[in-house]
């Protein structure tokens, strides 16, 4: 397999050597009995024969690729003459990072008219604090010049061994100091120099409270602050009322603790806060970004390399481009993606969406509420399409799954999440049975039904061409297989607000509940890779991490098997009794599939339908009962 070897000088890839990729997965995932590789249709289909193959029930039967685009054609032509075209709508994400896998058949629902989704389902509070203008990341390299780094809800050993590597390397060079604030003792957590288990949801009151130490005691950069903010004078005000003290109180450390973070992130030159998605997914997360981000600007960290705030980082790169919303008719609706369930469910909804395809994502499983999800996937009414690899939850309520090429198969540029670096992924091996890039299953259905525009018919090299900046030739990526193209420091280019609401965490819905977390598993990645043998085997089961107290006060003890249980659902996992995680929370790691049966823990079972005023899944404000199995 052909690929590149990066070197790396003064902390900056500067060259590649070519070499060979090693994939300790893809080998085995081809075998796995999941994978699909023909055009499927449900058992039944062509007799809507619910009895012989109800929907979720993951049968079906092969048939041929053109069977396959005709059914689809027949089905979207139809439904666009009896609803319109808003009866139609596209469901994808991060799936893969490849231009063409992720945006390309985009082009085919926008050139249509479809209904039109925005949002995310795991960092809307951030977007929304940088539709405002506050900044919330830059090159990760630039860690090396940190004096401290205060790791909040980001767990890096499991999710980010790209960072991790250039914060070691602050501590090697010039002694950086490394904080972790996080509910779990995280494999981060205990490689850092001090670790803070704050109460789950009062990640605001903490940024507050810090701020108010920081202004009280004369340690903000005011000059800069007030270049900066609209608000400083009201935002000191604000947060004023949060002393040491009462944060204390709300947050679940000492009010030392709050002094000693104020100080020592004030007087850092410079201090980030390398803060993960977690603290967002509540239905206070931008109350959250927008308190971190005030600590940033107030002591002026932005002023220098390695300094500010760290949420997500992306090369410039115009991947969004390359779905061609400029071929959209008129102004089609466009609810939020993270409400699937709600939108699926809705009988009120006109026109209905009766047409569905689905790319990318696992909506069965990582969707808040996932009960309604699948309730809205089942309806009969709804034909719903599913280009995939494998038979995940999703994919079982198709009517039809069209086998998808996966990255070792197809010519893709990679944008990518976390730092600015864009890749060429070059084919490995040839498609796996009878799999199709999207840019292939793109140009069988716009020529089928007879769509002219040249957008539509494409090549996968011209599509993927389409999200590199002007300035970066095609033939020079080739040649070298990838290159850095950063979009520098950021600049304020407008005044912010930083006075907002400072909420305390929701509270438990009734006694002797528990908040859930459901943070990323080590061995699995969201809900890919859970159906691989090997990862499954490595993660062992869903274990629901809980306090030795609160073991104790139920009466529970280490590996037990248990039900964890709200208003939404219910779910088995095995207990891990562990110091790890404060008294009052219970923990359960990872997107574990439905299927199989052994190992079905779907925690979105149990989350609410509930978000920020943003548009953020509360995720994290699940409360649940603990009972023995």
């Amino acid at each position: 397999m052909r690929g590149w070897r990066p070197s790396r000088t003064d902390a900056s890839f500067t060259s590649a050597e070519r070499g060979t990729i090693l994939s300790r997965e893809a080998p085995s995932a081809p075998r796995s009995t999941t994978t699909k590789n023909a055009p499927t249709p449900r058992t039944g289909f062509s007799t809507r024969s619910a009895a012989s193959a109800p929907r979720g029930a993951g049968r079906f039967a092969a048939i041929r690729w053109d069977e396959a685009i005709e059914t689809i054609v027949s089905r979207f032509t139809e439904i666009i003459r009896s609803d319109g075209p808003e009866a139609l709508m596209p469901h994808s994400y991060m799936g893969s990072m490849g231009v063409v896998q992720r945006r390309a058949l985009m082009r085919l629902f926008h050139a249509v008219g479809a209904t039109r989704v925005h949002g995310s389902i795991c960092g809307q509070a951030g977007n929304v604090l940088v539709a405002e203008g506050h900044p919330i990341g830059f090159d990760p390299e630039e860690f090396v010049h940190s004096q401290l780094i205060l790791v909040w809800g980001s767990n890096d050993l499991t999710t980010c061994h790209h960072h991790w590597h250039f914060i070691q390397e602050a501590r090697r060079a010039h002694g950086a100091t490394i904080v972790c604030i996080d509910p779990q003792r995280t494999r981060t957590a205990k490689a850092c120099d001090r670790h803070l288990p704050i109460r789950p949801g009062s990640d605001a009151v903490l940024a507050a409270g810090m701020a108010h130490v920081i202004l009280e005691q004369g340690l903000a950069e005011l000059e800069f602050a007030r270049q900066v903010a609209s608000d400083l004078d009201d935002y000191a005000l604000q947060v004023r009322q949060w002393s040491p003290d009462r944060v204390a109180g709300v947050c679940g450390v000492t009010p030392g603790d709050v002094v000693w973070l104020a100080r020592v992130f004030a007087e850092a030159r410079p201090a980030v806060i390398r803060s993960g998605i977690g603290p967002q997914q509540t239905v206070h997360g931008e109350a959250y970004v927008r308190g971190i981000s005030a600590l940033a600007i107030i002591c002026g960290h932005w002023q220098l390399p390695g300094g500010g705030l760290f949420i997500e980082a992306y090369p410039v790169f115009y991947d969004a481009n390359a779905a061609r919303p400029d071929l959209i008719p008129g102004e089609p609706r466009s609810p939020d993606m993270a409400r699937l369930g709600e939108i699926l469910t809705d009988s009120t909804l006109r026109p209905p969406i009766k047409g569905l395809m689905i790319w990318g994502t696992n909506p069965a499983v990582v969707q808040p509420n996932a009960a309604l999800v699948r309730e809205g996937l089942a309806r009969e009414d709804l034909f719903t399409v599913v280009p995939e690899h494998f038979l995940t939850d999703t994919a079982r309520y198709a009517d039809v799954i069209l086998p998808s090429t996966r990255q070792l198969e197809h010519f893709d540029i990679q944008g990518s999440w976390g730092h600015h670096y864009i890749s060429l992924n070059l084919p490995a091996i040839p498609p796996l049975g009878e799999a199709k890039s999207h840019g292939e299953v793109l140009r069988l259905l716009a020529n089928r039904m007879g769509l002219a525009h040249p957008a539509l018919h494409e090549s996968d090299e011209a599509i993927a061409s389409s999200a590199l900046p002007p300035d970066v030739d095609l033939a020079a990526l080739k040649d070298r297989g990838w290159l850095k193209k950063s979009p520098g420091r950021p600049r304020f280019e407008r005044k912010l607000r930083l006075t907002g609401p400072i909420p305390e965490p929701v509270a438990p819905s009734s006694p002797g509940t528990f908040r859930l977390l459901t943070p990323k598993a080590h061995y699995l990645l969201n809900s890919s890779f859970a159906n691989i043998p090997r990862q499954r085997h490595a993660q062992a089961r869903p274990t629901l991490e809980i306090n030795p107290a609160d073991a104790a006060a139920l009466g529970f003890r280490d590996n037990q098997e248990v039900l964890v249980k709200n208003q939404q659902g219910a779910l088995r996992a095995w207990l891990h009794v562990t110091e790890d995680i404060r008294p009052g929370v219970v923990a359960l790691p990872g997107r574990w599939w439905g299927f199989p049966p052994e190992t079905g823990a779907v925690g979105n079972l149990l989350t609410p339908s509930s978000w920020s005023p943003g548009g953020q899944p509360a995720f994290n404000d699940t409360f649940v009962e603990v009972v023995a199995a």
